[in-house]
This record gives C-alpha cells, structure tokens and sequence, in this order.
C-alpha cells in the first residue's frame, strides 16, 4: 500500500457517520493525564542523568 492509499482509506473511515471512534471506555481525561504523567516522568529521568555541570 502506498501513503495515498492508506491515507485516503484512514480519512474515509474517519468519516463514516455513527461511528464515535474509539474505545467506549477511554476517557480523553484520563489518556492526557496519563501522557502527561509519562511525559513529567521522562523529564525528571533525564534531568537526573544529566549531572555534568
């Protein structure tokens, strides 16, 4: 499959009507709050690595 294809088919089946995307159970709440979690995480792992000064 080349881009286009899969673009243009990920486009139409964003499109269809009825269909709310996604699971029933996943809050957008609780996925950002959950990145975020990882993302402070990542940062706080990388600053204590990075004792060179």
């Amino acid at each position: 499959m080349s881009l286009h294809t899969t673009a243009q088919s990920l486009a139409t089946l964003a499109a269809e009507p009825g269909h709310e995307g996604g699971h029933a159970s996943l809050s957008p709440f609780v996925t950002g709050g959950g990145a975020l979690v990882v993302l402070l995480l990542l940062l706080w792992i990388t600053t204590r690595f990075n004792r060179d000064r």
